[in-house]
């Protein structure tokens, strides 16, 4: 026992004070954002590389299939930091398999900068023989980091950060569900592939015994540009990652040197969230599956730059969905889980009532632009198939350096204080008089609208595009809550193929008592 605590130890040591040769060299330097965009810029300069080209031939997907993948696991006793009782920790996953894109990853402190070397005996290979085959410069496929979230006593998955750009967070008691990107690029846009940028190399801020935040930075890397992002995670029952960036688009030559097709983008889509929805209590496509509702997320919420509130109900229609909405200096998006019943779902499985909303909170004003939602049809809950984004109007010039920040909230909703009066449901059908009519009843609560007598109903201002027409609405109480549905009947123009867009406020006077309901119906 004695000896494997030495050997314990010294490995621990090796890492963060490498004194033998393969363990990286130590840099005297300050991490910051300026540090991780200079090399960004750098980078920017010369063509895209991709770390797929780096992966040893026995990591690749050919040799190291998913049966063999799942042989190797980290050592949990080997996490980074957990020797030292500091109050974060952070274990590695193994490259290879789907993970051909290694991540370098190195440690800081306030004066120094190391890398932190491939260590097999971080792993358990099990009967896998390959331990041997992996050079000390390999690098990880991304790793997680632990946080004692939900006990004061026992460290919890905080985070992970896997795969291209992807990370996802945590909060107290959540489950894992929808993620973040550090950039999407021309996603959802026809007559050309996504572009998707990943992050190459990290910074891991070692933490202090007694902090409340972890700092790391990460560098992206594309065929298009580069990027240099800070993340200031701070856990809780909703944890907050601050996030502020650098980009750099590189030059067309550059561009065309690893990638001779690639055009223009269309879309830099900042702050991306990525969800999924296969069905819920407004969906027109029925599946055979016992559960009432499947999703990760159930609408996108919308904070334009006058504070109007605009709730979106997700779906999943039998085609692709690419929606955009103009919106200047927007103040907040986000996909949200609003129902948060069990019984909604009656999965013992998967904890959908439990799984965050994410929402983004710009820092200053971002300008013009628009918020892009693109709903992918899927036949099964295996797929992310909905991603949001906001598009800056104008695009930045090559090498020009494009500033941008803003917060992740991984949430429950209880902090979005702003919105306490909201769209709680939508459901929508056939009208059972006039079958060319499709019937939508959205329910709505809050404090505003629970204060109104039963005599005294809300008014349901309703609009459509023109490819139809609203033909009635009305507005009842609920029997319980203090809620109010506001049934809304619109009638298709006769022929039409394309999506109808719905709107409806409720309002008593000129107060405008909830959030804007809006609906992007397609025709089945």
């Amino acid at each position: 026992m004695m000896w494997q605590l030495r050997r314990l130890t010294l490995l621990v040591f090796l890492i963060t004070v490498p004194v033998l040769p393969g363990f990286g060299q130590v840099e005297s330097a300050d991490v910051t954002l300026d540090y991780v965009a200079k090399k960004a810029e750098e980078r920017a300069r010369k063509p895209f590389h991709s770390p797929r080209a780096d992966l040893p031939d026995i990591l690749r997907a050919d040799k190291l299939d998913y049966d063999k993948y799942r042989e190797i696991r980290f050592r949990h006793e080997q996490a980074f930091w957990s020797a030292e009782k500091l109050p974060f920790a952070v274990e590695f996953f193994h490259p290879g398999y789907l993970y051909e894109e290694p991540v370098h990853i190195n440690e800081f402190s306030a004066t120094h900068v190391q890398p932190i070397r491939f260590v097999q005996d971080f792993f358990d290979y099990g009967k896998l023989r390959i331990k041997n085959q992996i050079p000390a410069n390999t690098g990880y496929a991304g790793f997680k980091v632990l946080y004692p979230i939900n006990q004061p006593d026992k460290m919890d998955e905080l985070g992970s950060f896997l795969g291209a750009s992807y990370f996802r967070l945590l909060g107290k008691g959540q489950h894992y569900g929808e993620s973040a990107r550090g950039l999407a690029l021309d996603s959802g846009e026809s007559g050309r592939p996504e572009e998707f940028p990943i992050f190459t190399d990290w910074w891991l801020g070692k933490p202090q015994a007694d902090d409340k935040e972890l700092r790391l930075f990460a560098l992206l890397d594309s065929v298009s540009c580069t990027g240099a992002y800070e993340f200031h995670i701070r856990p809780g029952e909703t944890t907050v990652a601050s996030i502020d960036v650098v980009l750099y688009l590189r030059p067309e030559d550059e561009i065309h040197t690893a990638d001779p097709q690639r055009k223009p983008l269309l879309t830099i889509g900042m702050a991306p969230l990525t969800s999924m929805f296969w069905f819920g209590k407004n969906s027109e496509r029925k599946f055979d599956d016992y559960r009432p509702e499947v999703h990760d997320s159930d609408g996108l919420l919308i904070r334009m730059e006058n504070k109007e509130l605009l709730w979106r109900p997700l779906n999943n229609a039998p085609v692709m969905r690419h929606q955009r909405f103009v919106a200047n200096n927007i103040r907040g998006f986000g996909l949200l889980q609003r129902e948060r019943d069990f019984a909604a779902y009656q999965d013992l499985f998967n904890f959908y009532q439990s799984v965050p909303s994410v929402w983004v909170e710009p820092h200053g004003m971002w300008g013009e632009g628009d918020l892009h939602l693109l709903e992918l049809s899927t036949s099964y809950e295996g797929l992310d198939n909905v991603v949001a984004f906001w598009d800056p109007k104008t695009k930045p010039a090559p090498m020009q350096p494009f500033h941008f920040g803003y917060d992740l909230y991984w949430t429950r909703e209880t902090d979005l204080k702003f919105s306490t009066n909201r769209v709680l449901a939508t459901r929508c059908g056939i009208d059972p008089r006039n079958a060319k009519w499709r019937q939508f009843a959205v329910d709505f609560g809050g404090a505003k609208l629970a204060a109104l007598a039963d005599d005294n109903p809300p008014q349901a201002i309703a609009s459509c595009s023109t490819n139809a027409a609203i033909v009635e609405t009305q507005v009842f109480r609920l029997p319980a809550g203090g809620n109010w549905r506001a049934f809304i009947k619109m009638e298709p123009v006769a022929g039409n193929v394309d999506p109808v867009d719905l709107r409806c406020t409720l309002k008593k006077g000129e107060d405008v008592l909830a959030e804007t309901w809006t609906y992007h119906w397609s025709p089945p």
